[in-house]
């Protein structure tokens, strides 16, 4: 239910919000705007998700659990996605995730609720194989 009323909420939040802002600065400057924060943002999470991309591989090959780069991503995308959404409401919380000290408020939060495991990677203990024969049937 609450998903079925962001649905509904959400375009008129939307449509509200282009429609006072139209009425202050016009219907073109309006649409350039709406454009103009889309491209922006598009070019922002670019180069921060290819940032993000190459911390979590830094992290993966020194044998790290990359929690924090994995969920930095999703809220990437999530900025990503909502600047792509026409509209001044979501295009503000968009940049909120991409906003490097927002972003790493949130991260820090959601990482400290949920539990982290371990990865074991290439620089691993060698005690843990599991010995064993196999032979190839034809």
């Amino acid at each position: 239910m609450p998903l079925l009323l962001i649905f509904i909420a959400l375009p008129m939040v939307e449509l509200w919000l282009m429609i006072k802002m139209g009425g202050v600065i016009g219907a073109l400057p309006t649409v350039l705007l709406v454009i103009a924060t889309a491209v922006v943002g598009l070019a922002l999470l670019r180069v921060q998700g290819l940032s993000a991309l190459l911390r979590a591989q830094a992290r993966m090959q020194a044998g790290e659990l990359p929690a924090q780069e994995l969920v930095q991503g999703v809220f990437l995308a999530l900025g990503g996605l909502l600047l792509l959404v026409p509209g001044f409401f979501t295009d503000a919380i968009g940049f909120l995730c991409l906003t490097p000290g927002v972003r790493q408020i949130l991260v820090s939060g959601i990482l400290k609720r949920g539990r982290v495991y371990q990865f074991r990677g290439p620089g691993a203990a060698k005690n843990d194989a599991i010995e064993g024969e196999y032979r190839r049937e034809r």
